[in-house]
């Protein structure tokens, strides 16, 4: 009896295909990011490769080793025949599961993000995490920028939230499930970050080397893109992301520099109510920071009431930017309606933009200093 169960075994194990007609990891193509155009009534679409030894971090690897990135292109009356047709002339299968970024054009975002997240993240390969971003540029040339250092293209900030340690962040990335969910929630304002790059400020050698960066934010209605805010016109928004791990601010008086202060991890609250059927809020802000420099002797109180007026102003100053292309950088009208449903619905009925220059009825911030660092709080 018990040789008969091991000849049944046997035959079982002999008939079971297993993994055999999976192909071998190094046989395979896998997409690291994906680009997605439309131009001329067609889709265009992109993906970038790469491979283990592109991305291992070996001994044999030699930092300062040019990185090749491929990249495919695809096109199609739709954009999964667009994505199709990049595995026609592949040579290898490609694999979508490593997926972390996907990179749209203004064209292809002015047509509807849904349909372009909804098509990509149908396949059942890719995840739903993967960060998402809109460009001005030519997706090509996004898709084709290096690493510092000749690192792996992952080694970047477009593939990492390495943005939220970064002193320079204001718009932090976005990943699609968040982007989808902002964009099907009643008075939520959705926005996807724009990727870049600057070709000024690193060079290898004296050759300018390119570097990625988040160069402001696309905003949404309807699930289509309306417009365009740059960093700059969206400074305030830092302090509205508590993600942040790191942001300064220069303090000056009369045109000249009184401090420099890094702050750390912002808080915001938002208090939406209703005053003579026009929507208020008030809005408050609590954040700690530390003095990088003194330029001029100042008490740490008048220090910290400089820091909180220019805070106040930045905010004022994005909400202001944002009442000019209809957006709502702060999310306004998503807490509106969340606190105040049924008021929320009286005021969209005549005019789905109800934000005014008087929405915002108070801006309270309120700053906490916790070091001079090694100096006292004067010029060394």
């Amino acid at each position: 009896m018990r040789a008969k169960q091991i000849g049944i075994f046997i035959l079982i194990c002999l008939l079971t295909g297993g993994c055999a007609r999976l192909p071998e990891i190094q046989n395979m193509a896998y997409a690291t990011a994906i680009g997605v155009d439309y131009v001329n009534g067609k889709w265009i679409a992109y993906a970038q490769i790469l491979n283990f030894a592109t991305v291992a971090r070996t001994e044999q690897v030699a930092l300062g080793k040019s990185v090749p990135v491929w990249v495919g292109e695809g096109k199609g009356d739709t954009l999964a025949l667009a994505l199709t047709d990049v595995g026609r002339t592949a040579q290898l299968r490609l694999f979508w599961g490593h997926v972390k970024v996907v990179v749209m054009s203004e064209n292809a975002m002015r047509l509807g993000v849904n349909n372009v997240y909804g098509t990509i993240n149908r396949y059942r390969e890719v995840r739903y995490n993967v960060l998402v971003y809109g460009t001005k540029r030519p997706i090509k040339d996004i898709l084709t920028q290096k690493s510092i250092l000749n690192l792996s293209p992952l080694d970047t900030a477009m593939f990492t939230t390495s943005q939220m340690s970064s002193v320079q962040s204001i718009v932090l990335p976005v990943t699609g499930n968040r982007i989808i969910a902002y964009l099907n929630e009643k008075g939520q304002a959705a926005y996807i970050p724009s990727i870049d790059f600057d070709d000024v400020d690193w060079t290898e050698d004296k050759k300018p080397k390119p570097m990625y960066m988040i160069s402001g934010a696309y905003f949404f209605r309807d699930l289509k893109m309306t417009d365009w805010m740059s960093a700059e016109e969206l400074m305030g928004v830092r302090w509205s992301d508590e993600r942040l791990e790191r942001t300064p601010i220069e303090v000056d008086r009369d045109g000249e520099a009184v401090a420099t202060i890094m702050f750390e991890h912002p808080k915001m609250r938002i208090r939406p109510y209703v005053e003579d059927g026009e929507p208020r809020f008030d809005i408050r802000v609590s954040t700690d920071g530390y003095v990088m420099e003194i330029v001029q002797d100042t008490d740490m109180e008048k220090l910290s009431r400089f820091a909180e007026e220019d805070i106040r102003k930045e905010i004022e100053l994005t909400y202001r930017n944002g009442l000019r292309i209809k957006s709502d950088p702060f999310g306004l009208g998503q807490l509106l309606y969340r606190n105040k449903p049924k008021e929320f619905r009286r005021i969209i009925a005549g005019k789905p933009y109800f934000l005014k220059h008087d929405s915002i009825k108070k801006i309270d911030v309120r700053v906490h200093l916790m070091t001079t660092g090694k100096y006292k709080g004067t010029k060394p």
